[in-house]
């Protein structure tokens, strides 16, 4: 007797291997973040005061992030640290999804639940920045559209489920599959680019572009090089190139600020506060100074450094109309985007250069460096000063107020350490015997450079040729000849300051409060 077969219809548990199983549950958890992020993303360029989900949970995790995983990414990846940290929440984000896309299989309540997480942590980012509530709404939109999406998604993909409807429908072909979850991607992709399009239009560049700064009172005659460069090939250039400018800044993005909407206050502990709009601003008595700014994250040969001409309003001119309290002993620089800097008030008026700095070798500030204004104030480490996008100069106590850095770690007292460097020859490279040319930089803002010796093998130290300096609060380049016989060498430099003070040879890192140590590099001599 023939046995009768029985077919049925496919239902959600009807997938064949579990590796396919596992495939569209990946596919759909992906598909479902690239609708959440592309409509979050849209709907953050409708607005100047909207915000990316991703780039307000990175400023969160920039802000709580460990100091040695700070110190250890800076140190690694140098001023690529943000692209780093960046494609490292997409990474997350992916593994997120895929994870959601597997729940909604079997645990479909969890996965729209892990969905919406994604709104509320955005949201929550959002709300712990300085945008406010406003901030949050693209991140809310994300998060519904997330959660509507895997809804309709696993419905299509897994079936419906059986105890609300009763009866499993069927799972889609292969290919209907793969149409409709590459249709979504696209969709969410498109969208995506959308808002980073739409975004463009609050460029800051575009104000930027617009303004012609005025004049310094007393205009600084053109740098000779020929005597502030040292004669050698491979060194660094005494002015540094704003496109070669180094940054490192909490700023996950750029702060794009309106010339419109944008006033600098001088608040606090003042006798009359002080507001000023960006024309106000430039058109006071502007001064111009070479100064050289370094950063506390510099390691013994580092290239966290460089020298610009500066153009600004003096801080001390701003102080005095405002009338300092004699109780203030701490002057805090704010970013637009909440970021605090904090040194003492005395900096501001011992009569070094200290100012909110509008230009910057010959131009507006670049966007990147902090347009409309900053602060600069020579001989202090820039996490302690050189407060961008500044909007606000609030004048309190140490014992009052820790900026940014402070509760993270660092000193709140930060006076930059004589440093000297060797440019040339670079570490480890292969060079022939014969004469060659020993040569780089030294710094130590405010008391100067006076000498700088190099000590090739542990051998004696020899004096090199100093290029001359415009002032004390600049780097200083040097140079020495040396005659190099075949084999390994360690050259090693260290610097004297205008004081007298030789350069420490303790080798201490960056924390709390900038590296000390003697730069050496090996070269390979043929």
């Amino acid at each position: 007797m023939p046995t009768s077969v029985t077919s049925r219809p496919s239902t959600s548990n009807d997938l064949g291997p579990s590796g396919r199983g596992r495939i569209r549950g990946i596919t759909l958890g992906i598909t479902t973040a690239a609708a959440a992020l592309g409509s979050a993303e849209l709907v953050a360029g409708l607005a100047r005061g909207f915000a990316s989900p991703i780039t307000q949970v990175g400023n969160r995790v920039i802000d709580h992030v460990p100091v040695w995983l700070k110190t250890f990414a800076i140190r690694t990846f140098g001023t690529h640290d943000k692209q780093v940290l960046l494609a490292s929440v997409y990474a997350i984000l992916l593994v997120f999804a895929a994870i959601i896309g597997l729940l909604s299989r079997r645990h479909r309540n969890i996965a729209l639940g892990g969905i919406a997480l994604f709104g509320v942590v955005g949201a929550a980012a959002a709300l712990a920045g300085v945008g406010g509530a406003t901030a949050a709404v693209p991140s809310v939109v994300g998060g519904i559209v997330g959660v509507v999406t895997l809804h309709l998604l696993a419905g299509r993909t897994w079936g419906r489920s059986t105890e609300v409807v009763g009866v499993p429908s069927p799972v889609p072909s292969r290919r209907a599959f793969l149409g409709l979850t590459a249709a979504v991607t696209a969709a969410g992709l498109l969208a995506g680019a959308g808002g980073r399009q739409l975004r463009t239009r609050f460029n800051a560049a575009v104000d930027r572009a617009k303004i012609v700064l005025p004049k310094a009172r007393k205009p600084l005659a053109p740098l000779d090089i020929a005597k502030v460069q040292a004669k050698a090939d491979g060194i660094t250039p005494f002015i540094t190139p704003n496109k070669s400018f180094y940054r490192i800044d909490t700023a996950l993005d750029v702060p794009q600020v309106a010339i419109a909407d944008w006033k600098l206050d001088v608040s606090g502990m003042v006798d009359s506060p002080l507001s000023f709009t960006y024309d106000e601003l430039i058109n006071r008595d502007l001064v111009e100074v070479d100064v050289t700014l370094s950063c506390v994250s510099n390691e013994l040969g580092g290239i966290l450094a460089g020298t610009a001409r500066w153009l600004g309003v003096p801080l001390k001119e701003l102080l005095d109309e405002a009338g300092v309290s004699k109780r203030a002993d701490q002057l805090v620089g704010r970013s637009v985007d909440g970021y605090t800097c904090g040194f003492p008030v005395s900096a501001a008026t011992d009569g070094r250069t200290a100012m909110v700095a509008v230009g910057m070798n010959g131009e507006p500030l670049p966007v990147e460096h902090g347009f409309p204004a900053r602060l600069v104030v020579a001989g202090l480490y820039g996490y302690v000063s050189a407060t961008k996008w500044l909007t606000e100069v609030k004048l309190t106590r140490f014992d009052q107020f820790e900026q940014y850095w402070v509760p993270r770690g660092y000193a709140d007292r930060a006076p930059i350490k004589t440093f000297s460097r060797i440019d040339t020859p670079k570490p480890l490279t292969s060079i022939p015997a014969g004469a060659h040319a020993i040569a780089g930089v030294a710094w130590a803002q405010t008391r100067g450079i006076s000498k700088v010796e190099v000590s090739i093998d542990n051998g004696p130290w020899q004096q090199s040729t100093l290029a001359d300096a415009p002032n004390k609060e600049t780097w200083r380049q040097w140079m020495i000849p040396a005659q190099l016989s075949s084999g390994r060498h360690t050259i090693t430099c260290r610097a004297t300051d205008g004081t007298g003070a030789i350069q420490t040879e303790q080798r201490v890192e960056p924390l709390p409060d900038g590296a000390t140590g003697w730069h050496s590099v090996v070269v390979l001599v043929a």
